[in-house]
This record gives C-alpha cells, sequence and structure tokens, in this order.
C-alpha cells in the first residue's frame, strides 16, 4: 500500500481483485468439459479431453482471491494518514470482531471450493492413463468452480465491511483521544 492510500482506494483495490476473482471462476466452470473421450488401449483405457481453459483459470481465479485477501487484511491495519490503531482498539468492536471471522472463513471457503475442482481437473488431464477398463474419462464436479467464483465475490464483499468496521472503530478511537487530550487539557488549564 503506497503513499497516500486511501479507505476508498484501498476498497477499490479490495473489490477488483475479489471481483476479478469470481469473473475467472465463473468462465473456468462455464469452460469445463462435461467429460473426456474414452480410447481404448491394450489393457488401458486413454481419455482425451479436449482442451480447455478451466485450470489456468481456475488458479488464476484462487490467485486473485489470496491478492484480495492479503490486500483486505491489510487495508484494516494500514495506518491511513500516518495514524495508526493498536489492533485491540479495532477487536473491541463486536461488529468488527464478527465480521473480520466472518470474512477469514468464507475467504478459506473460497479457496477450497475453487483448488479442488481446479486440483481435480488438472490431476484428471495429466494421469489420463487408466488400467480400469471401465473408466468414464470423468471431470472435476461440476458446479464447484462457480460455487467457489460466487463464495470468493462474497469474501471481497465481507472484507470490504470489516473494512468499514475498521475505518469506523478507527475513527471512534481518534475522537476518543483527541476528546481526552482536550479534557486534560481544561483540567490542567484550569
Amino acid at each position: 500500500m503506497g503513499m497516500g492510500m486511501t479507505v476508498k482506494r484501498a476498497a477499490l483495490i479490495v473489490a477488483g481483485l475479489g471481483l476479478l476473482s469470481f469473473i475467472f471462476g465463473v468462465v473456468a466452470e462455464n469452460k469445463k468439459p462435461a467429460a473426456g473421450t474414452m480410447i481404448p488401449g491394450k489393457g488401458v483405457v486413454v481419455c482425451k479431453y479436449p482442451w480447455d481453459p478451466s485450470v489456468p483459470l481456475g488458479y488464476l481465479s484462487v490467485s486473485f482471491l489470496i491478492l484480495s485477501c492479503l490486500a483486505g487484511y491489510l487495508s484494516l491495519f494500514y495506518p491511513y494518514k500516518g495514524r495508526s490503531v493498536p489492533q485491540s482498539v479495532l477487536f473491541q468492536s463486536t461488529s468488527f470482531f464478527v465480521f473480520f471471522n466472518i470474512t477469514l472463513f468464507t475467504g478459506g471457503l473460497a479457496a477450497a471450493l475453487l483448488l479442488w475442482p481446479t486440483i481435480t481437473e488438472h490431476l484428471h488431464l495429466t494421469r489420463n492413463v487408466h488400467h480400469n477398463l471401465s473408466t468414464t474419462c470423468p471431470t472435476a464436479k461440476t458446479g464447484l468452480l462457480g460455487g467457489g467464483a460466487f463464495v470468493s465475490l462474497d469474501s471481497a464483499l465481507f472484507w470490504l465491511v470489516a473494512l468499514m468496521l475498521a475505518d469506523n472503530a478507527r475513527q471512534d478511537h481518534f475522537e476518543e483521544v483527541e476528546n481526552g487530550s482536550k479534557a486534560e487539557a481544561l483540567v490542567l488549564v484550569g
């Protein structure tokens, strides 16, 4: 997070990365083939799959999810305008604490839902020789990439809610600090 980072800019970065993760996940789901073609051989079945971009798109979706989560996490504790607050101040807010944990959970769930079919599909494409002659040349379970894409978008939205709650807690903290120092100054003057 460079010089002049604002909460708005951080929110745009988190949302943009989350949106890219969502788009790549949905496209990966739509491009995934239903099954491969069986080519019988001597004692083996070779599965030939049409070329599809679902594996690289799935990995791109996971990558942008990770970047969105990292940006979201860093944006919560970044010292905006050179002023930072102790993490304990943020976690004293019950709503921040709840949304922070929901956000971590949805990010992990999105990663699992995106990685599982992407890795499975990758394995199906690379390990395509089967000694089981009754194989059906399967592909990864349908719907997981798309579901993971939606949970990835949800994760980005939860990071934004947590960022707004952190910003509110940060502003409340600075108001308390300023009001406390004004009150001390009045006591000292009086």
